[in-house]
């Protein structure tokens, strides 16, 4: 899906994952540990044939974007950008024998329950870990700071997976 459709795609998606996140889900937190970055769930559903270019700046606005509505100091557009870095490795990574598709996208139904975890939370707890260090400024309180990373990455997850399981489409690709 190139062209005009798949860019109005994915900015319809940037508006639905950034929006929720700034009206709903940036209330939410469990027990003052975890919290729900959902809006790195456009960032972690970008198709896999997304230039890394493209990916960084995409990472380092809607970070910055965060980073405005929370009143951060870039710290969300920092872990971001080094999200989107990281996502081409990953993805590398985790390549199927068969390879990908120019046409996949990131979706749990396509690529399978197993592999999406493992992407999902490679790339959520590293995002995390970055964010909570560099938030915190040291290694002061390194075993507070380890609870919220992964508090954080298994309620982020969670959320994602779920949004994957309802609003994705369910076709599997033929292999």
């Amino acid at each position: 899906m190139k062209g005009v459709g798949g860019i109005l795609l994915q900015l319809l998606r940037f508006v639905l994952f950034v929006g929720i996140h700034m009206l709903l889900v940036s209330k939410l937190a469990l027990f003052e540990l975890a919290w729900c970055f959902f809006y790195l769930g456009f960032l972690l559903f970008l198709p896999i044939a997304t230039p890394i270019v493209l990916q960084l700046v995409l990472g380092f606005a809607t970070g910055l974007l965060m980073d405005i509505f929370y009143d951060t100091g870039g710290v969300h557009a920092a872990a971001a950008v080094l999200l989107c870095y990281l996502r081409p490795w990953v993805l590398r990574l985790l390549t199927p024998r068969d390879g990908y598709e120019a046409a996949d996208s990131v979706n749990v139904h396509q690529m399978g329950g197993q592999w999406f975890v493992v992407y999902s939370a490679l790339l959520i707890g590293l995002h995390h870990l970055a964010f909570f260090l560099l938030e915190l400024g040291s290694f002061r309180a390194f075993g507070l700071t380890l609870v919220k990373v992964v508090g954080s990455t298994l309620f982020t997850g969670l959320t994602l997976l779920i949004v994957q399981l309802i609003f994705f489409p369910t076709r599997r690709r033929n292999r």
